[in-house]
């Protein structure tokens, strides 16, 4: 299983960016995604998750309202929109497949992981 995280960079406070996440080598329609993000020093912390079909979100209270994810299953991709960016949200951002259909929220939940994609929101 690959997957390859794109569409980091850097953005000013206020802003947006757009992360995609493509997958291989997995039924990619049936597993749950998710997107972790981790800042030097610290522990990997969850972002957003979705299950297989879309239909169930989760996310971290602190970007509830200005991020969106969202899976493309034609395309074996899912997305983080992220809008109204702060500092805050400055890390390595890491697409993960579920171990199941469902949306985790947990580490641990998650088998495979991409390379990691930055993101600098600068004030």
């Amino acid at each position: 299983v690959q997957l390859q995280a794109s569409g980091g960079g850097l953005v000013q406070a206020g802003g947006s960016l757009r992360l995609s996440c493509a997958a291989s080598g997995r039924i990619f329609s049936i597993y749950g995604m998710g997107w972790f993000r981790q800042v030097p020093g610290k522990e990997r912390e969850f972002v957003a998750a979705i299950n297989w079909n879309g239909g169930i979100t989760k996310y971290r209270s602190s970007v509830k309202g200005r991020f969106t994810i969202s899976r493309d299953n034609a395309k074996n991709t899912v997305y983080l929109q992220m809008n109204s960016l702060k500092p805050d949200d400055t890390a390595v951002y890491y697409c993960g497949t579920s171990r199941g259909s469902w949306s985790s929220e947990d580490e641990d939940g998650y088998d495979y992981w991409g390379q990691g994609t930055l993101v600098t929101v600068s004030s």
